[in-house]
């Protein structure tokens, strides 16, 4: 299975439903099932700094060292001045993001929450997990 893993709280916020767009500096020719991994990593600082982030979230149910929900990455977008005022409509998702000109969006659709999360290390990129 793909996995992907992220700092918490962006992971629990996918799972939530919250975050449908998942902000990276690299493009991805993926598409297809993919599962979430919240990395066993501290929030960092300015993460946790951020008050309209992290009321987004119990910090008290947040999933470090797990994969936790799946979903569908269904489109990689280059953003654009055009792209980022439009998301930018949708507050919670604007701030739970890095929205720059030429930074890539991948679309996530279809999240489904695992009942049983699964531990693992995670790793950097797209990995493989048997």
């Amino acid at each position: 299975m793909k996995v992907l893993s992220l700092t918490e709280p962006y992971a629990t916020l996918i799972k939530l439903g919250v975050k449908k767009i998942e902000t990276r500096s690299w493009k991805t020719s993926y598409r297809g099932k993919l599962y979430i991994h919240a990395s066993s990593t501290r929030i960092p600082k300015e993460y946790r700094e951020n008050q309209e982030l992290m009321n987004l979230v119990n910090i008290n149910k947040l999933n470090f060292g797990n994969i936790i929900c799946s979903c569908n990455l269904v489109d990689c977008i280059k953003m654009t001045d055009e792209f980022i005022e439009k998301v930018k409509k949708n507050k919670k998702e604007y701030i739970c993001g890095v929205y720059e000109n030429g930074r890539y969006a991948w679309i996530l659709d279809d999240i489904e929450v695992l009942n049983n999360p699964i531990p693992a290390k995670g790793h950097l990129g797209i990995w493989n997990m048997d």
